[in-house]
């Protein structure tokens, strides 16, 4: 029987390529310049610690990381800019985390979006994948379809197709 995982995740490689060449970025504009501005990556947990003087530069830094990101495949909703600026001193710190996996909620969402359809396949959860199966590929193909055109807050990849 045909089937497909739907997953989130994010390649840890690729996202420090990008960063990487956000830093030269950063180091190379004139509005940063003299800025004791960092970037670091843990490519263990996924999380970026931004630090600079103020706000506007975090914001600056982030929209950097996000379009360097792009140029290498990965979908600006992959991060979670969602945790509030916090001060250290005379500078600012901002943790920025990758989303790798779905959520719960998420996979609710989806798989309601899949039922909601009315092609006939089923959806079944599995840690933070959800794998649908069904008689015709053409089925799968319809609902891969119904998927990238929903918005679901995380990026999807479709991976382990079988026939």
């Amino acid at each position: 029987m045909p089937s497909f995982d739907v997953i989130s995740k994010v390649d840890p490689q690729t996202v420090e390529n990008a960063i990487n060449v956000a830093k030269k970025e950063i180091i190379n504009r004139y509005d940063f310049h003299g800025s004791k501005t960092e970037v670091d990556f843990n490519k263990k947990d996924l999380t970026m610690l931004i630090t600079t003087e103020n706000e506007m530069r975090i914001k600056a830094v982030i929209d950097i990381i996000i379009n360097r990101g792009l140029k290498q495949g990965i979908d600006a909703r992959s991060y979670d800019v969602s945790e509030p600026f916090y001060a250290s001193g005379a500078t600012v710190k901002k943790n920025v985390k990758l989303r790798n996996g779905l959520d719960k909620e998420t996979m609710k969402k989806i798989v309601k979006a899949i039922k909601d359809s009315g092609l006939k396949v089923q959806a079944s959860q599995m840690d933070n994948i959800i794998r649908v199966t069904g008689k015709k590929i053409d089925d799968l193909q319809g609902v891969m379809a119904i998927l990238r055109n929903g918005d679901f807050g995380f990026p999807l990849q479709f991976d382990n197709m079988k026939s």
